[in-house]
């Protein structure tokens, strides 16, 4: 497959306008772009319900994700049931096309749940804090997978940032020399914080993975049907045993890094006007509106299942309960460890040294 260099691989214009592409098994019909559009809309609204919590005191902290929806959606929705997901602190959309529930996301933002889901349940890993860290979990999976004699493959996410992480090369070694089945996709979103992609690589991504010795595909990543296509392809190669693939999706954060911070202060507006018109929702809105059968009735639909999920945010998130004092200690290791043990000790009797109020 092409894409590596030059222009990534796309379906959809910037227009909404469907073009095939040689190199692109592309076979949707109207169900599967209508629930494509659907996942994306909500995500969306996800995201920007979330970050006004966030800025009103009730959540911690937000990672919005908006700019980065067809990414997320179309390598999500590319996973098998047996698969395994492994997300950065960003991949909501991801979570959402596992069906972790938006209360779970919610528990982990307020900090009132040491991750807010059952990982094996869901086949969604731990959200990773440590950039990169978790790209050598993923190969570890996927091995001990192929050991197993399963068909399932491993999928990890990864930031621009973390492309210059010691961990994700690691990771690269490890997966290209086992023949893992696993899939990398680098959400290119050209800012890690505020330090732009320019600066951490003088080639497309994409191209790394060939001096590792396994493919790498750029894709559109605002093109939900392109990447949905590619990661689809890879993650077929993948339980094939062909090893592992990097694909990176060239994307865009259009908000801030975290609800801490204030992009304004290294880029410039033009840039955000510029990939603004390339919104992925809008194009695949566009789209619709062109081809879809009754495409006023589904978007309308869609709306109003965006607004009432808004108000199940609001309504959940002031209604989680906040945890036990003594349950930070719980979940840290598998059976009972003295260090910690002995932590917790200290703690209860600090607890204890307060006077109850009448």
């Amino acid at each position: 497959m092409s894409g590596a260099e030059g222009q990534p691989l796309r379906l959809l214009d910037a227009e909404g306008v469907y073009r095939d592409h040689p190199d692109l098994r592309a076979d949707f019909d109207e169900a599967q772009i209508r629930g494509l559009y659907r996942d994306m809309a909500m995500v969306r609204r996800l995201d920007t319900e979330c970050l006004a919590l966030a800025r009103q005191g009730e959540l911690a902290v937000w990672t919005p994700l908006s700019g980065q929806e067809a990414a997320q959606v179309g390598s999500a929705r590319s996973l098998l049931p047996g698969d395994m997901a492994f997300p950065t602190y960003r991949d909501h959309g991801v979570a959402w096309c596992r069906g972790v529930p938006p209360a779970a996301l919610l528990a982990h933002f307020r900090g009132v749940a040491h991750s807010g889901w059952d990982p094996r349940e869901y086949r969604l890993h731990p959200y990773s804090v440590v950039v990169g860290g978790h790209a050598l979990h993923a190969v570890g999976y996927a091995m001990g997978a192929a050991a197993q004699g399963t068909a399932d493959a491993a999928i990890a996410y990864l930031g621009d940032g973390a492309m210059s992480q010691g961990e994700v090369n690691e990771a690269f070694v490890w997966a290209a020399a086992r023949r893992a089945p696993v899939v990398f996709v680098c959400q290119n979103n050209q800012w890690a914080i505020s330090e732009p992609v320019e600066r951490q690589s003088a080639v497309p991504l994409a191209e790394r993975a060939r001096g590792f010795g396994f493919p790498g595909v750029r894709v559109d990543g605002n093109d939900v049907l392109a990447c949905r296509a590619v990661v689809r392809d890879a993650l077929a190669r993948a339980r094939s045993g062909h090893g592992p693939t990097l694909v990176e999706a060239v994307t865009y954060r259009m908000g801030p890094h975290t609800s801490s911070d204030d992009p304004r202060r290294y880029r410039t507006a033009e840039e955000e006007r510029v990939w603004l018109r390339r919104d992925p929702l809008a194009r695949l809105r566009t789209h619709l509106s062109r081809t879809d059968t009754d495409p006023e009735k589904f978007l309308a639909s869609v709306d109003e299942d965006c607004d009432a999920l808004a108000r199940e945010l609001r309504h959940a998130c002031r209604t989680l309960p906040d945890p036990r004092p003594g349950e930070i200690w719980e979940h840290v290791y598998a059976q009972t460890h003295p260090l910690v043990a002995e932590e917790r000790g200290w703690y209860a009797d600090y607890l204890d040294s307060f006077e109850e109020t009448p």
